[in-house]
């Protein structure tokens, strides 16, 4: 499989605390609402002849595109982000509609914007929620003897 190389190692844990080479430049923008899905025409062969069709969204390209509105990062989608997620879902339709070919283009594109957790390593995202649920439980084991608490000790002969 094509990549760009392993997950970025924990800053933490590097040896090396280099800062980055390019400063980071932090521009205003405006995040906008994601748009519904176009409607429009594709030319079709049928009975050996070229027609207009009303393009039709396949159900888990529609499906894909509603879980995309609760993409953790989605509020802060710019109107080319949108733009370059639509042409992705009509990739996605191919890919759904039998193009299987696509499917390494359409890998692509979704690790742009961290679909699995690997991409979300390598784009340096963290979501806050796991971070708690780890401190959370991290704070209840202070010794190992609180990981058998509420169990309860059987005698091998009672067994």
């Amino acid at each position: 499989m094509a990549g760009r190389g392993p997950a970025p190692k924990d800053p933490s844990k590097r040896a090396r605390t280099n800062k980055d080479v390019i400063q980071l430049r932090v521009v205003e923008v405006q995040p906008v609402e994601q748009p519904e899905l176009p409607s429009f025409s594709i030319m079709v062969t049928v009975d050996e002849q070229l027609v207009t069709q009303e393009f039709e969204w396949p159900s888990m390209t529609q499906d894909w595109w509603a879980m995309l509105a609760h993409h953790p990062l989605a509020k802060e989608f710019i109107e080319t982000d949108w733009s370059y997620l639509m042409e992705t879902a009509r990739l996605h339709a191919e890919f759904w509609m039998g193009k299987l070919s696509l499917a390494a283009e359409l890998r692509l594109r979704e690790a742009k914007y961290g679909f699995t957790p690997e991409d979300r390593a390598r784009l340096r995202i963290q979501f806050a929620q796991a971070t708690e649920a780890e401190v959370s439980v991290a704070s209840k084991v202070r010794s190992s003897r609180d990981r058998f608490v509420g169990m309860q000790v059987r005698d091998e002969l009672e067994a």
